[in-house]
């Protein structure tokens, strides 16, 4: 395999000739002299931050390293595709080759990636100072007046200037919104409280009526209540005077009613005595003559009773006589004679033939 040198301006690796790659690999650190080449064709290079020609050369060259370790990596891996007794020695140089060389590759783009970096930090800063201005703008409801003229403040002291990079006019238009919004919200605040102050002075006063409008009323109250309780105290001497006069006259009252009630209960208990004695009597006489009636009536149903199963007998007799002569006949037909024809039938009716049943 022939000398490879910046083909196509994507790879800087001069790779080790076919004859001596196998070596090159083998030996520890082997590949130091290539991969010191590729250093020495990029560390040389100044990097330029200021231009974008500048940043994409860094990229450039970081990406030419990158290519110059596949194409190392390839070589090697080529090796021990075809040399897979000595697999271990090659894999652990490209691992020691790539890692080497990734390192570079971040060395080389370090630069640039601390100007990323430093770069989104930046708009990152403007962007979370606008978010704040217009958090102050929306966020203003609920704060009193003190707490809005601290957020105008706070908005003010916001300085405007080149500081600001392209994000400058957003910040002021950003901020003179919010100061605006402020200070609408300040204004109503300003009048909502000095309302609810009013509000309050005016509550105050007619608290302070009410206060003085219940000491008069129970003073008032205090008075009549005392003129109540004399009139009711005569009140109650005068009736009490007037009950005890009306006891005196109940309780005579009541002694004649009561001696009279006694004389009374004593005449309706005689005459309760008198009648129960005889409804007792008239009982006892109705309670005999209904025993009389009920056993006549029970001996006339057990006389009919014992007659309708009397009959109920014989018209089962008959019945099953018929039956069982049916059964003798349609045997006899058969051939059988009589008197077994008979005999068969009385079998069959005690149950002496199985499986065979008359049914009556």
């Amino acid at each position: 395999m022939s000398e490879v040198i910046e083909k196509e301006s994507t790879e800087l690796a001069i790779l080790p000739p076919a004859e001596t790659a196998l070596q090159v690999y083998q030996q520890p650190s082997g590949l130091d002299p290539y991969i010191e080449r590729i250093r020495a064709e990029v560390t040389g290079h100044e990097p330029d931050l200021t231009t974008d020609k500048g940043r994409k050369a860094i990229a450039s060259l970081a990406f030419k390293v990158r290519k110059s370790k596949t194409a190392l990596d390839a070589l090697g891996k080529q090796l021990v595709d075809d040399l897979k007794e000595i697999p271990k020695k090659i894999d652990a140089e490209r691992k020691r080759m790539r890692e080497t060389l990734d390192a570079l590759a971040d060395e080389v783009r370090r630069p640039l990636d601390d100007w990323e970096a430093a770069e989104e930090a930046r708009i990152a800063t403007h962007k979370d100072l606008i978010a704040w201005i217009n958090l102050r703008e929306t966020e203003n409801r609920d704060l009193d007046a003190a707490e809005l003229k601290a957020s105008i403040a706070e908005v003010e002291e916001i300085e405007i200037g080149p500081h600001l990079d392209e994000f400058e006019p957003e910040v002021a238009r950003a901020k003179d919104r919010a100061l605006a919004s402020l200070r609408e919200a300040l204004a109503a605040r300003e009048k909502h409280e000095a309302e609810q102050a009013e509000l309050a002075r005016l509550r105050a006063e007619a608290e302070a009526r009410r206060v003085q409008d219940e000491k008069d009323r129970i003073a008032r109250e205090a008075a009549e209540r005392a003129t109540r309780e004399a009139e009711a105290k005569a009140q109650a001497e005068r009736d009490a005077a007037a009950k005890r006069e009306a006891d005196a006259k109940a309780a005579q009252e009541r002694a004649e009613r009561e001696r009279l009630e006694a004389i009374e209960r004593q005449k309706q208990a005689e005459a309760r005595a008198e009648a129960e004695k005889l409804a007792a009597e008239q009982r006892a006489k109705e309670a005999a003559e209904a025993a009389r009636l009920a056993e006549i009536q029970r001996q006339k149903d057990e006389q009919t009773r014992i007659e309708a199963e009397q009959k109920a007998r014989e018209a089962d007799r008959a019945h099953r006589v018929k039956i069982m002569g049916a059964a003798k006949e349609a045997l006899m037909i058969e051939g059988i004679d009589e008197e077994q024809a008979r005999a068969i039938v009385l079998a069959i009716v005690r149950g002496e033939v199985p499986h065979v049943t008359i049914n009556f």
